[in-house]
């Protein structure tokens, strides 16, 4: 007679009196943690409500106001609406703003800055160390002078017995007055010879990061430089242009000091880009509220750039 050992019966659970006992919550406790986590960053939060967002909503309020420094506007602030905005869509010496603003960002950051870094990160690429320590030097210079000294410094180049009719009198042509006959063109110079120093070293960076091989294969295959700067160097370059176009094309439509130490806006507004004629109507003429109006119009004027510039990315890049 064989026997079977068999597990003695200990019955069910309930049976046995034991309880089942209640699991610990996984996602109750990383809640928890979360919580812990962001409460030191409540400070910061508050800070950044404080000093950015509550100016940024109590600008959107000034914009659909009367609200002025002096007159029945500081007298009293009401609600007009959208007549800030009007006024500024029928008023010619705002429109007389908005193309010098476009004529100046073009000709100074989308045509100058832009191609002047370009072609200064190809030559430094080339050049010896002692050649590139000594040109970055003097390009960084440039950029880092604050923009009151750097706009009279081209103040005193562009004057009537400044450093240029120095030198084109000297040769043998006639002086020049660009600040009276083009003052557009002269600030835009000023602020090319100020800030072609990022786009330097954004494209210095960028030029960094490209592998020589890929040059050494388009030489072999017989690509001349410009060839292989269009075909090559330009699409790998996308990215970076693209990024440096959209933050120097912002960091140019705010420029103030630099255009109102050199010519004030004037003469006669042929210099007067939106900064400067914001400034105007709202410290010149009180006008706080039309003067804010104008600066929301100068900020779609950039988010539209901005958006214009992403469309140039890759979709790789934007996500």
């Amino acid at each position: 007679m064989s026997i079977v050992a068999t597990a003695p019966d200990r019955g069910t659970p309930a049976q046995r009196g034991d309880e089942q006992r209640p699991h610990r919550s996984r996602s109750g406790i990383g809640d928890r943690l979360t919580l812990t986590r962001s409460v030191p960053m409540i400070p910061a939060l508050l800070l950044l409500v404080a000093f950015m967002l509550g100016p940024i909503v109590y600008s959107v309020y000034l914009a659909f106001t009367d609200n002025a420094i002096r007159g029945d506007g500081a007298a009293q602030t009401s609600f007009v609406g959208f007549d800030n905005f009007i006024d500024a869509f029928t008023d010619g010496a705002f429109w007389n703003s908005v193309g010098l603003t476009l004529v100046f960002t073009i000709v100074s950051a989308v045509i100058g800055q832009n191609i002047l870094g370009m072609v200064l990160a190809l030559l430094m690429e080339r050049a010896n160390r002692v050649v590139t320590f000594i040109v970055t030097s003097i390009v960084i210079a440039a950029w880092i002078l604050p923009e009151v000294v750097a706009g009279y410094l081209l103040y005193t180049f562009f004057a009537d017995e400044g450093s240029l009719n120095t030198i084109i009198t000297a040769v043998g042509l006639p002086p020049q007055d660009l600040l009276f006959s083009l003052p557009i063109l002269a600030v835009s110079f000023a602020n090319v010879w100020r800030g072609a120093a990022f786009s330097m070293l954004v494209y210095s960076a960028a030029l960094s990061s490209v592998p020589s091989d890929v040059y050494e294969s388009a030489a072999i295959d017989g690509a001349g430089p410009m060839r292989r700067f269009w075909s090559v160097t330009v699409p790998i370059l996308r990215p970076a242009i693209a990024t440096n176009l959209m933050l120097i094309t912002l960091q140019t439509l705010s420029v103030f000091g630099l255009i109102f130490i050199m010519t004030g806006g004037g003469p006669a507004q042929r210099s007067q880009t939106l900064p400067l004629y914001m400034y105007e109507q709202a410290f010149s003429y009180g006008q706080l509220g039309y003067g804010t109006a104008v600066a929301l119009l100068l900020l779609l004027i950039g988010a539209a750039a901005s958006l214009l510039y992403l469309r140039l990315l890759p979709e790789e890049d934007k996500k």
